[in-house]
């Protein structure tokens, strides 16, 4: 037994796969996210990607590089993510109503530890313009496409609308992150559904009709 014991002890860890910057990517991407940009130390990161001190340096420069550079990817996946979601749909209202189905599934993954950009603003200083950028293009990047679908449903006041929408779209990640509250979404799409009878040219409950411009979302998006 204690041989075997011995032996598992002794035995290496497989090293991460890929280039230094995609592996302290992942790192950043499992320890940033999972504990917070600021909790978590740079050698924590060189250890989860196993490369030396020297590669962090030379390939982001600083610990603020490296957490813009985090954000921006995770940005750039969830522009991704939701354009493959919006393109199954050509009705503006659905397009909406899928993008609260997106986010349930994302809060029922046992690892979901809220909204990135939320999480790394609420940690945020000043000095950090570069981190705070990323976090104030990605908010209005889906700002942006939520007056947009609403514009494309026919709503009355397409601004107000999506700006309604995401905050209830935001209301959701929070509530999900810090109450576990697996429903908020299924409740929140309800919500949605109502702020769109309210605002639609068409009779409540009846999507608007399709636009040239619905088809903007989706390539906005890529």
């Amino acid at each position: 037994m204690n041989r075997l014991v011995g032996t598992v002890k002794g035995m290496s860890t497989p090293k991460p796969e890929g280039t230094a910057r995609e592996r302290l990517l992942a790192a950043a991407n499992e320890l940033f996210y999972e504990e917070g940009v600021h909790t978590v130390g740079i050698d924590r990161v060189i250890e989860r990607a196993g490369v030396a001190k020297a590669s962090l340096y030379s390939t982001f420069g600083s610990k603020e590089e490296l957490v813009r550079a985090y954000l921006q990817q995770r940005a750039d996946d969830r522009q991704r993510r939701i354009a493959s979601v919006i393109a199954k749909h050509d009705d503006a209202r659905d397009r909406i109503i899928a993008l609260f189905d997106y986010l349930n599934e994302r809060i029922s993954d046992p690892t979901y530890r809220g909204c990135a950009f939320i999480n790394a603003s609420a940690e945020g200083r000043r000095t950090e313009n570069k981190v705070s950028q990323v976090c104030t293009d990605s908010r209005s990047w889906l700002r942006g496409l939520f007056i947009e679908l609403a514009r494309d449903a026919g709503a009355r006041d397409p601004e107000l609308l999506g700006r309604q929408l995401v905050m209830l779209y935001d209301g959701t990640a929070v509530a999900a992150s810090m109450e576990r509250d697996l429903d908020a979404a299924e409740r929140a799409k309800g919500m949605a559904n109502a702020l769109l009878d309210a605002q639609t040219t068409d009779h409540p409950g009846k999507p608007a009709a399709k636009t040239k411009s619905a088809k903007r979302s989706v390539r906005a998006t890529k």
